[in-house]
């Protein structure tokens, strides 16, 4: 066993992050019993005026299109063209990328080249290093390192302000949780899994209770008979809403059937049970 990991290890986390707080708070275990916003540089104040609007409309439905169609303007996403895409002299063509696409392939796999872009967001925002794509990371000069690189450089490649999209996700998504759940901080999410052994630092408390590593992104589920689907084991995390970088009702149709939420890494304690 390793020593209470309490806090995120060094190896874990990166010194330079994009928001409020370090990695090294936001990552530990004291954030997710006392979790505070968390709020990416420059985000609402530069789309101030996409949430004034949201602020006069009742309707959570009518807020997500609204939502959509300011994503799809200021990011040229229906005219790929004026962004500066050109189908017939471009080699690799990624006018299709947008944060669609991102959310719809880690629902169909989560080490697929969108979702090395969503992990390396997530360590360039929030200071969370991966952990684990395709197989576990441990070695900055190993293969699997180097093929984690790979893929999201071939993801943000002649994408179209990719990580600006997700900065605006996140900042959306924090906004319809404070306006729908005012006052809530947790929300309980369950896990399927099948090695334990295979999370960097596992603590055992009591009670079936113990402290994990997670990797810096995963998926979780408010269905446990779902969760229970992808694993003889299940992880159930009391998941700081400030952690959440997508929810399944957020917006119409993207990972809804799953109830699948994204969920922001660091050390947790959960409550394990087999099945």
């Amino acid at each position: 066993m390793t020593s209470k990991p309490t806090t995120l290890p060094a190896y874990a986390r990166s010194s330079i992050n994009h928001c409020n707080l370090p990695a090294v708070i936001l990552g530990g275990l004291t954030y997710q019993k006392h979790p505070v916003p968390l709020m990416i540089d420059g985000a609402m104040e530069f789309h101030r005026q996409l949430f004034r609007s949201l602020d006069e409309i009742d309707e959570a439905s009518v807020r997500a299109v609204h939502f959509q169609d300011y994503m799809s303007s200021s990011f040229l996403l229906d005219h790929k063209d004026r962004a500066g895409f050109d189908a017939e002299s471009q080699r690799v063509r990624r006018g299709k990328a947008d944060y669609l696409r991102l959310l719809r392939g880690w629902m169909f796999d989560s080490d697929s080249i969108e979702g090395a872009v969503l992990k390396r967001w997530v360590e360039s925002r929030f200071g969370l290093l991966t952990r684990n794509h395709r197989g576990p990371l441990r070695d900055f000069e190993s293969s699997a390192y180097h093929a984690y690189q790979a893929d999201f450089v071939r993801g943000l490649y002649n994408a179209n302000a990719l990580e600006a999209q997700l900065d605006l996700l996140y900042s959306y998504c924090q906004y319809e949780l404070r306006r729908r759940f005012p006052g809530q901080q947790h929300w309980s999410l369950y896990r399927g899994i099948n090695r334990l052994e295979s999370y960097d630092e596992v603590q055992p408390l009591a009670d079936n209770r113990m402290m994990v590593l997670l990797n810096n992104l995963n998926s979780f589920s408010s269905d446990r008979e779902h969760a229970c689907a992808f694993g003889d084991s299940v992880l159930t995390a009391q998941v700081p809403l400030p952690k959440l970088l997508y929810f399944y009702d957020l917006l119409p149709g993207i990972l809804k059937v799953e109830r699948e939420f994204l969920v922001i890494g660091g050390v947790y304690e959960v409550e394990s049970a087999s099945y």
